[in-house]
């Protein structure tokens, strides 16, 4: 086993929760810096009572070694293991996109003895801060803490750190913020806010432009945002954005109309994205845009489907004599 043990001890939390969700966890939340710009959450135990969420959470065990070899040494499987996790992050407080600060909060089942022992042996080192063992990465920057048994916290130093001082105080986020989070997470199984613009995340450069902005990309006109995944036979994704005015709020709606018009005359070459396409269902209401769309669960998992997986037709075999 090498180094990489810890890093996947980290990050293995916020990867098992790729799905599902009741409302938001009140002592992961109270957890949460009170500056956070951008939450999401999920609830693994949800994910599992969907074939959708059960098959993704059994491509993420199939296809991670490193996940696998960490199951091997300390019994720990993410996807079994992980009920619910909330993701916070204050980014955008002069952070860049590679800071790779924020906190992933995860309720489960834990053996810290196990895990601590396994990222150790990797070389990973430990902290005690406050009569807590933070596991971090063989630099120092980034680790993991186990408050008890059912509740770890991971992320960059700092933030862990944070978090294992907010244990037990009151540290309320704004009430703008914790009324979205209560809209969101009691209502979506999946669900993600930000509420500063999202090109102040640093988007890819590849983020794809509105018609009529003057060439700025899709996000630029949006001052915050919120999204939600609802899982069944029929899955079904909904957004909210704020724009800055309601002009902007209409362009994009029409451009998301447009792109979905394109992606409907490429149904024989993506049936998928065609049916997506045709679900879509754009509204506006001054400056706040609404989208939703939905696919049903067996064409969803024929869209994530990893392209690996396809076997490669059958070839004829040239033997040289």
């Amino acid at each position: 086993m090498n180094a990489r043990i810890l890093t996947t001890a980290t990050l293995a939390i916020a990867i098992a929760g790729v799905l599902p969700a009741k409302a938001a966890d009140p002592q992961l939340l109270s957890l949460v810096m009170p500056d956070a710009k951008v939450l999401a959450g999920v609830n693994v135990d949800q994910a599992k009572t969907t074939p959708f969420g059960q098959y993704v959470l059994s491509q993420m065990q199939s296809q991670n070694l490193e996940m696998q070899k960490l199951e091997a040494l300390t019994g720990f499987d993410p996807t079994r293991d992980v009920h619910e996790l909330l993701v916070a992050s204050n980014v955008a407080n002069g952070a860049t996109a590679n800071d790779h600060t924020g906190l992933f909060l995860a309720r489960g089942t834990f053996d810290s003895v196990k895990i601590t022992a396994a990222a150790t042996a990797g070389g990973g080192i430990t902290e005690s801060y406050k009569s807590v063992t933070i596991v971090e990465d063989p630099k120092g920057t980034h680790g993991v803490a186990f408050l008890d048994s059912t509740l770890a916290i991971a992320g960059d130093v700092a933030n862990v750190k944070g978090a294992i001082d907010r244990q037990g105080r009151a540290y309320p986020m704004p009430a703008s913020l914790a009324v979205l989070v209560n809209k969101w997470s009691s209502t979506q199984d999946a669900w993600a806010i930000t509420a500063v613009p999202p090109s102040s995340l640093h988007p890819p450069a590849t983020a794809p432009s509105v018609p009529g902005m003057n060439g700025a990309g899709a996000f630029q006109a949006i001052q915050s945002a919120a999204g939600g995944v609802k899982f069944g036979a029929l899955v079904v994704v909904t957004a909210e954005a704020q724009a800055d005015n309601a002009d902007d709020a209409t362009q994009m709606g029409n451009a998301l109309k447009m792109l979905a018009m394109l992606a409907q005359m490429q149904a024989a070459k993506e049936p998928a994205a065609a049916a997506l396409a045709q679900s879509l269902q754009v509204s506006t209401s001054d400056s706040t845009l609404n989208v939703s769309v939905s696919l049903p669960e067996d064409l969803l998992q024929q869209v994530v489907k990893p392209k690996g997986n396809v076997r490669r037709a059958d070839r004829p075999v040239i033997r040289h004599m």
